[in-house]
């Protein structure tokens, strides 16, 4: 954690000064047990990352995994995405968010615990520089239309999608564990590509 592990800041983070560069900024909420983000960044060194996960084995997984791999691209926060969002990361300074698989809450009575949220897309919208891409992807229909919903009624972001619905996996997200899962059991996976206008 002292090599790649960023702490809850009062104020935003410099992340050039952070990474030493400026290279455009990749963040992925709930990185899980982090080998996506892993495989992202090895697979992009122009490229830097940050990853926000809650669940520590995850994060201690991800820090095992970077240190194997000598990778200097990534920097890790544990705690609640919404708090490092709204007190750390600067408006207009990511390239892209990912959010893969987040906890879909199936029970109608736990909808409102959904990340996505109409509030949360505002953040996220905030965070990203004009042209940057907000990419989800999840395993459960409904979830997916809900998702949908939300994010076309946020004025400021554009469905990249030709249908303006879902977008074809693309070739440069990998494979999910929860993903695999999904498909085990038969689940149809959905890929949400939104641009900030």
């Amino acid at each position: 954690m002292p090599r790649y592990g960023l702490q809850i800041a009062d104020r935003p983070y410099d992340f050039a000064a952070i990474f030493g560069r400026d290279a455009p900024l990749t963040l992925e909420i709930g990185f899980g047990n982090g080998d996506t983000l892993s495989e992202l960044a090895r697979l992009n060194p122009d490229r830097d990352f940050i990853g926000i996960e809650v669940h520590r084995p995850g994060v201690g997984r991800l820090l095992n995994n970077l240190a194997a791999a000598q990778l200097e691209n990534v920097r890790v926060i544990c705690g609640d995405a919404v708090e490092i969002l709204n007190r750390c990361i600067p408006d207009a300074s990511l390239a892209a968010v990912l959010l893969y698989f987040p906890d879909p809450w199936p029970k109608k009575r736990h909808h409102k615990r959904r990340i996505v949220q109409a509030e949360f897309v505002t953040c996220i919208t905030r965070k990203l520089q004009s042209g940057g891409q907000f990419h989800l992807a999840t395993d459960w229909p409904e979830y997916a239309e809900h998702m949908l919903a939300v994010l076309q009624a946020a004025p400021e972001l554009r469905n990249t999608a030709a249908d303006s619905a879902y977008v074809a996996r693309p070739a440069e997200r990998p494979l999910t564990k929860f993903e695999q899962r999904g498909l085990n059991r038969g689940h149809p996976v959905r890929d949400l590509v939104f641009s900030r206008i």
